[in-house]
């Protein structure tokens, strides 16, 4: 077995090495993330593997602190008559008292450089190019080691990206990656993959095998994120809840179903930051928060529909009208007076024309709830922009994830997909619902034709 490429991560103490770590390795919980300086003390190390076999060691390390000074200091380390190259020079320095004592974070870096095949050297690129930052670069050079320059934050305001290529260019570093740890583009880890294979030629067919089991793994994780999404669907649009012809248990019924959504939409969530490697509290919606991976804004709430653009029907119930905040929850037999009950408890109840008198003849006394057809786009609307978010979200961020109004008009304003509307007649197919048949045939290849709908979107 061919021994893995080993890689150091190195630069300027607070740039964001850490943070590329996290991202590289999908592991959110990876070292220390810090806006303190010299938070990495540390050599820390992550292996990257593709099918049990290890491709790519990575090694973090803490910041350099003091470049200028040990370049002074490296610079008067040659006997008279002597003329040492990098490596000599920095052997000796790695070999005295000051490598132990004032520079004792910048031997760290330099020694475990040594034992790798190249250094990642992580800039900040937000920061003015200055003279440590250069006499950084020519210490790391001392090594003999490949460097690739990985431009980080480059989304955030202020960014001197040009800055930084200019001064690279005059350094002889010419092959550089913008790769921001927050916001990582789509093709960010093969083109930084690539870089490296140019100039490593001895591991370019690892890291090509690496690019490819990164670019599967994506795809599956979309595919199985639009699934949970279906599978979520197809729960809420087949529920159907029975309740007697009675002011009271109708209103606690509409309750009960209310509570049963909202916890299935959030087991949904949960499953989708579990899938991209997130944190509970990773994402917050600028609308919709979610408090520690909660969803804060109640699904149920006129005022979120009208904010995610989904139009609210005409079969509302007759407490709207008085002003009473009827929430579009349910759809089912036409409620009655029960309706007004239910929404100045917070809760109201919708129409479904397509049942109508006929079933409530049918069932003698007893109504059914099922759920909005609007409810079911809003659902959509705020998982499908939830995984997307997640998809484009780098492992090394801190602040949760922002959510604004979809541009999504298929979902807000076209018909509602064809599996959906079977799902109505089929309530086994709802995990929500007593005697559910989750592993029926129809249900799955319901699924799986929803799941391709989402994809397809």
């Amino acid at each position: 077995m061919t021994a893995p490429l080993k890689l150091a991560v190195v630069g300027h103490t607070n740039v964001g090495k850490t943070s590329l770590l996290r991202t590289l390795t999908r592991d959110a919980g990876f070292g220390e993330v810090s806006h303190r300086p010299s938070t990495t003390r540390h050599v820390e190390g992550a292996r990257l593997s593709v099918d049990g076999e290890p491709l790519l060691e990575l090694f973090d390390t803490p910041g350099l602190e003091d470049a200028i000074a040990l370049l002074d200091y490296l610079e008067r380390l040659d006997r008279p008559g002597e003329r040492l190259d990098g490596p000599a020079r920095l052997a000796r320095f790695l070999d005295g008292a000051e490598a132990r004592q004032r520079f004792e974070q910048e031997a760290k870096v330099l020694r475990q450089l040594l034992l790798c095949d190249a250094g990642l050297y992580v800039i900040d690129a937000r920061e003015p190019v200055l003279a440590k930052y250069r006499d950084e670069l020519a210490v790391l050079a001392g090594c003999g080691k490949p460097l690739l320059p990985v431009l980080n934050f480059v989304q955030a305001p202020g960014v001197r990206e040009n800055e930084w290529r200019e001064a690279m260019a005059r350094l002889g570093l010419h092959a550089l990656v913008r790769f921001d740890t927050v916001a990582p583009p789509i093709d960010g880890e093969r083109r930084l993959y690539e870089s490296l294979a140019l100039m490593l030629e001895h591991a370019r067919s690892r890291l090509h095998r690496l690019i490819e089991h990164h670019q599967a793994q994506g795809q599956a994780r979309h595919e199985a994120g639009a699934r949970l999404i279906a599978d979520l669907l197809l729960d809420v649009a087949a529920t159907r809840h029975g309740v007697s012809a009675d002011p009271e248990r109708e209103r606690l019924a509409i309750g009960e179903l209310h509570q049963a959504v909202r916890a299935r939409e959030q087991r949904c969530v949960e499953a989708l930051l579990r899938l991209y490697a997130f944190r509970p509290g990773d994402a917050v919606a600028a609308d919709l928060p979610l408090s520690e991976g909660r969803w804060g804004d109640d699904l149920f709430n006129p005022e979120t529909l009208r904010q995610l653009g989904v139009r609210v029907g005409s079969g509302m119930a007759a407490g709207a009208a008085a002003g009473a905040g009827v929430d579009l929850l349910v759809g089912g037999i036409t409620l009655g007076a029960a309706a007004l009950i239910g929404a100045l408890a917070g809760g109201g109840a919708q129409t479904a024309r397509h049942y109508g008198e006929r079933l409530l003849g049918k069932l003698k006394g007893q109504r059914e709830l099922t759920v909005d057809d609007a409810v079911l786009r809003l659902l959509a609307l705020r998982q499908r922009q939830l995984l997307k978010a997640l998809a484009a979200r780098g492992h090394a961020a801190t602040d949760a994830i922002r959510l604004e109004t979809p541009q999504d008009k298929a979902w807000r304003e076209e018909r509602l997909p064809e599996p959906l509307l079977r799902a109505r007649a089929h309530p086994t197919w709802s995990s929500l619902t007593p005697r559910a048949r989750l592993d029926d045939a129809d249900r799955t290849r319901a699924l799986d034709a929803l799941t391709r709908a989402i994809l397809d979107d």
